[in-house]
């Protein structure tokens, strides 16, 4: 999943004095000499890197055990709803503790669950425990990721967030390409069980690498300490931001609805190269690994282009991209022409979700940045569980080939509906922090917010 799969984290307080919020550290120094986010950088590449191994490994220990793409497509709804719930109150709980602590011991966390899993194969398949360990997972790692987000605008400032990001999107593309890779292997030659153990032990590394990781300390509101409100109270809080900013307003709607569509791509692909053109392990890996180095060519072009088209025509193109690869994805009878095709919807989507990811951090005062971070991907995938699970159960029945066409064609019209929202405006991402920070200034409404604003 890494997902807009991209994975986000800040640890704790032995930091240097507090630098204004937003602002670029040390006098805008090039990402290639800060220490602190070269160890950060570092981390999340050796997590993604094992966490590929998972992508591919946990799909085909289901599809080994039971031949069936839903039992597939229900593995990662589960997936899918423990990580919307854990989404509920993950701003919240981020924007209230240490969060180098927390990220720590959510690798920790995770490396101790995924290990799991491959000490009980040795006795034999137990597909109960993925839908066991996969949602307890998912949860953590939604933690890690609301932390990761709120992070790495401490580490490098307002004025370089989108080059960071995609600096760290572009290397976790890399070690998704190796890491497909290397899972088909060893997936091929030892069991899918022993791929999971190999994402077990990465989370170890990215949790050793962090004790040495420092962050800015936070200030709250003016200053002060962050206020502190009831865990409903802090979602709500990041809700009525959500409303109060037109274009991330209009993001979340879309996502919504392009979230349903695609979260189970994956799995639509691995049944594709699997079940309908008769490959192997091995060559589900390789189509991976390719399609993630779409993944790393849009993460390296983003910033720039982004800069020349503005943020509205980069996110819109992107997202009808997507739409039109996904659509054509189950017609592709060559291997090549799948890997292809999966290497350009990761490309675009890689694109559009560091758009959407940099704006949000750009516009969202530091001290509700986890609240906001929240309740966007508790809004924006309260319903792709259920998509997953009804894109598989129907492209199992149907045939991969015409859901696939009509999830990409809606996701073309997702685009299309962009134009007609404050998205179109070419510089959105120019709305000022500043405006953004006097809209959730004053404390959050005192009833829940109306079906409407949610």
């Amino acid at each position: 999943m890494a997902y807009e799969a991209q994975r986000e984290g800040e640890p704790g307080n032995r930091t240097p004095p507090a630098r204004p919020a937003g602002r670029p550290p040390a006098k805008s120094r090039s990402l290639w000499r800060q220490r602190d986010f070269g160890i950060f950088w570092v981390a999340q590449t050796l997590s993604v890197l094992g966490d590929s191994f998972a992508l591919i490994a946990l799909p085909l220990l289901v599809l080994q055990a039971t031949g069936s793409l839903a039992r597939m497509g229900l593995l990662t709804a589960v997936g899918g709803a423990a990580s919307v719930l854990a989404a509920v109150f993950a701003g919240a709980l981020v924007d209230r503790v240490d969060r180098r602590r927390l990220l720590i011991v959510c690798d920790l966390v995770r490396m101790m669950l995924y290990g799991v899993i491959p000490l009980v194969w040795l006795f034999g398949p137990q597909v109960w425990l993925l839908y066991v360990v996969l949602p307890l997972c998912e949860a953590v790692g939604m933690l890690f990721a609301v932390g990761y987000v709120t992070v790495v605008r401490s580490l490098v400032g307002t004025e370089q967030l989108t080059e960071a990001n995609g600096r760290l999107n572009a290397t976790a593309a890399a070690a998704g390409v190796l890491g497909p890779l290397c899972a088909g292997l060893v997936a091929a030659w030892t069991g899918p069980a022993a791929a999971v153990g190999v994402d077990a032990a990465s989370f170890g590394v990215s949790a050793a690498c962090m004790l040495f990781v420092r962050f800015a300390p936070r200030a709250g509101v003016g200053g002060g300490p962050a206020e502190r409100g009831s865990l409903w109270q802090d979602l709500r809080t990041g809700v009525s931001f959500l409303y109060g900013h037109p274009v991330l307003r209009s993001l979340t709607a879309l996502l919504f609805v392009f979230s349903f569509l695609t979260l189970g791509m994956t799995d639509l692909v691995i049944y594709h190269v699997k079940h309908d053109l008769g490959h192997d392990d091995t060559t589900v890996g390789t189509v991976m690994a390719v399609g993630a180095l779409g993944t790393i060519t849009g993460a390296l072009l983003v910033a720039r282009i982004r800069r020349g088209l503005g943020f509205g025509p980069t996110w819109t193109g992107a997202v009808a991209v997507c739409g039109l690869a996904f659509a054509g994805l189950g017609w592709a009878r060559d291997v090549s022409v799948v890997a292809a095709l999966s290497a350009a919807f990761l490309a675009c989507g890689g694109i559009a979700g560091t758009c959407s990811m940099s704006l949000r951090q750009e516009v969202t005062p530091e001290p509700l940045l986890g609240r906001v971070t929240s309740a966007f991907w508790t809004l924006q995938y309260s319903a792709a569980p259920i998509g997953a699970a009804v894109l598989t159960w129907a492209a199992e029945r149907r045939g991969t080939a015409p859901v696939g066409l009509v999830a990409g064609l809606c996701c073309v019209l997702i685009a299309v509906a962009a134009l007609f929202t404050p998205i179109r405006r070419s510089r959105a991402a120019g709305a000022s922090a500043t405006s953004a920070e006097a809209a959730t200034s004053a404390p959050p409404p005192p009833s829940a917010p109306s079906p409407r604003q949610q």
